[in-house]
């Protein structure tokens, strides 16, 4: 064999090397990526179902109803505790209670809290282990001002409906609160033309308490604590529209005080968006009303000179804040407004809401419909 033909082997031995070295580094990164992603998603999961099976919010005074109906699978046990926002995940519920062997859960109405964890939860399920009946039971209706949210409170629990109104608009109480729900309560609330700092933030629902006499504070985190429960559900969408929670707890309470149960709150709101893109006052009487602090039934031409940064009719734009609690609906509507060409409404004596594109077509439906109202 020539030199020339030993110089040719050796040099593609050495180059076959080579790239098996190269091949070799190649598996080893490869395998060394794929164990890092195994540990990372195996890690992930782990810490993941550990969540889960925690409490939600460990510090939770909300308690829900939850109704078992008898014959539930486990896995419909898990939806509606999910769908209840009792726990994080009902597949790990599942699986827990499958890993767990657990067994015997018992139809029944529950109450239960964000504050426990799946065990506690899988226990009462299992004894039929209901919580103390409530000492105190409130219900906040929608639609509520907190001047009426006050005489709720302290009509629920034998105070001065005077001291319940002072404490909950007291400077210090409020910014303790802001520190405690920083994304809920932001410095918009200390708006100098607010009326109230937490008008509209005081969720409407039906609340216990398990203690004969909750205190001001208790009661008033429980309603904070569902507000920003249920603004959670929307924060998303929130961002989309570029709409604060100010803003959207302000619009929610103008389409709620407007609204009457056979009204379509989505047209309503595609109202009061169809105003504000235009660049005219909404001029909507509840912020009127609000201005004045007031109920009536009717609202008079006199009315509306009140001098109010609340007052609609005089101010373009939403007012500073909101003018009443609102519900679910509303808050929803205030996302979701329905695509319209009208620019009024007025509700008829029979609580039907009329839409009207034109001020010519809302003049005649008023004639129509509603007499010496202003």
């Amino acid at each position: 064999m020539t030199t020339d033909k030993k110089d040719i082997i050796r040099h593609k031995l050495l180059e076959s090397q080579k790239e098996a070295k190269v091949v070799r580094k190649i598996v080893t990164i490869i395998s060394l990526i794929l164990v890092l992603l195994i540990i990372i998603v195996g890690g992930g999961g782990y810490l993941y179902i550990k969540s889960a099976l925690n409490p939600i919010d460990p510090n939770s005074k909300i308690h829900t109803k939850v109704a078992i109906p008898i014959g539930s699978s486990v896995t419909s046990i898990g939806e509606t505790l999910e769908d209840h926002g009792i726990i994080k995940n009902a597949r790990v519920f599942k699986y827990y209670v499958k890993f767990k062997n657990e067994a015997g859960f018992m139809a029944g109405e529950y109450e239960l809290s964000p504050s426990m964890d799946i065990p506690e939860i899988v226990s009462r399920l299992k004894t039929g282990k209901v919580l103390a009946q409530p000492a105190v039971k409130m219900t906040i209706p929608e639609g509520k001002q907190l001047k009426e949210i006050a005489a709720i409170m302290a009509k629920a629990t034998k105070q001065k409906e005077a001291d319940v109104f002072k404490q909950i608009n007291d400077a210090s109480f409020v910014k303790s609160l802001m520190t405690k729900y920083p994304n809920l309560l932001t410095n918009e609330i200390l708006n100098t033309a607010v009326k109230y700092p937490l008008e509209g933030y005081l969720y409407p629902a039906t609340y216990s308490f398990y203690k004969k006499n909750p205190t001001v504070e208790e009661m008033v985190d429980a309603m904070l604590e569902k507000t920003q429960s249920v603004l959670a559900n929307y924060s998303e969408e929130s961002k989309e529209k570029k709409l604060t929670v100010h803003r959207l707890l302000t619009m929610a309470s103008l389409i709620e005080e407007e609204a009457t149960k056979k009204a379509d709150r989505k047209a309503i709101s595609s109202v009061f968006y169809n105003r504000l893109k235009k660049g005219m006052p909404l001029q909507t009487d509840p912020t009127v009303l609000y201005a004045q602090g007031k109920h009536k039934q009717r609202v008079y031409y006199k009315d509306l000179e009140v001098n109010s940064p609340y007052n609609t009719y005089k101010h373009q734009g939403l007012p500073p804040g909101p003018i009443a609690n609102a519900g679910k609906i509303s808050i929803e509507a205030a996302l979701e407004p329905e695509n319209t060409n009208y620019y009024y409404f007025l509700a008829a004596p029979d609580g039907k809401i009329i839409f009207s594109k034109t001020l010519e077509e809302h003049n005649i439906e008023k004639a129509k419909h509603i007499s010496n109202k202003k």
